[in-house]
């Protein structure tokens, strides 16, 4: 079941920056996702499995990031955006979102090493880090800093933009990253934005929602039909890097 967008008042609605990621495993039939259920008493598209995202928050725009970012700057960011500056907040927001919903972090250690959680010992404190970061009392370029990670940037890959259409409560302009989901990392929902997490099939989420179990909104549905054409992460993520999939919405 494809779900629309809520309508709302006639007046102006502000369109806010958003960035969203689509973690990708392969798992013992092929590729997988990682999809969230946003709360039935949520403000925006209720009851919805959507990507872990959100919009820009202030802390995603710190120059501060220029030391913690790999593989990117924000000017190779900027232009992969088409933007004349602050491009790489985007690549942080689509990070510190899945931090927040999902309690994944894409990082890796000063050495390159990926950062791994679970089985070390560091379960408890960074998930009090991800508290932190949720409730806003941290900052993730704090956690960052004090972990001595690096923010992969050139391993999570741009292939869409969309922005809400009018009319709608709540606007965004949303920038779409595709990357490879961290092992040593387990997917679960905040239970504040997102009340359950899964791994699924693009296949099957489509099968799903076309059979009315499970409630899209059509930037989420495409970028799903896209998907269904990779039989694994590699090569997703090997045409995400030279293109963008054929992810730009239909005119």
């Amino acid at each position: 079941m494809t779900a629309t967008l809520p309508v709302g008042a006639s007046e102006a609605v502000e369109v806010r920056d958003a960035a969203t990621v689509l973690l990708l495993r392969d798992g013992d039939d092929g590729l997988e996702v990682a999809m969230l259920r946003r709360r039935l008493d949520s403000g925006f598209v209720p009851g919805a499995y959507v990507f872990p995202g959100g919009a820009l928050d202030e802390g995603d725009r710190s120059p501060g990031w220029a030391a913690r970012s790999a593989g990117l700057d924000d000017a190779s960011a900027s232009a992969r955006l088409a933007l004349p500056a602050g491009g790489l907040a985007y690549w942080v927001a689509a990070v510190r979102e899945c931090f927040e919903e999902a309690g994944v972090l894409v990082a890796r250690h000063a050495d390159g090493r990926p950062l791994i959680v679970e089985g070390t010992g560091a379960a408890a404190r960074f998930g009090r880090h991800r508290a932190g970061v949720d409730e806003g009392r941290v900052e993730l370029l704090d956690v960052f800093a004090a972990e001595d990670l690096h923010l992969p940037a050139g391993e999570l890959h741009y292939f869409a933009r969309w922005i809400t259409p009018e009319p709608a409560p709540r606007r965004y302009d949303t920038r779409f990253f595709v990357g490879r989901a961290p092992a040593g990392h387990s997917l679960r929902a905040d239970g504040r934005e997102a009340v359950a997490a899964l791994w699924i099939r693009p296949a099957d989420a489509l099968a799903r929602c076309r059979a009315g179990a499970f409630e899209l909104i059509r930037p989420t549905e495409h970028s799903l039909e896209v998907l269904a054409d990779f039989a694994d992460t590699d090569a997703a993520l090997a045409a995400a890097a030279t293109a963008r999939l054929g992810m730009e919405p239909p005119a």
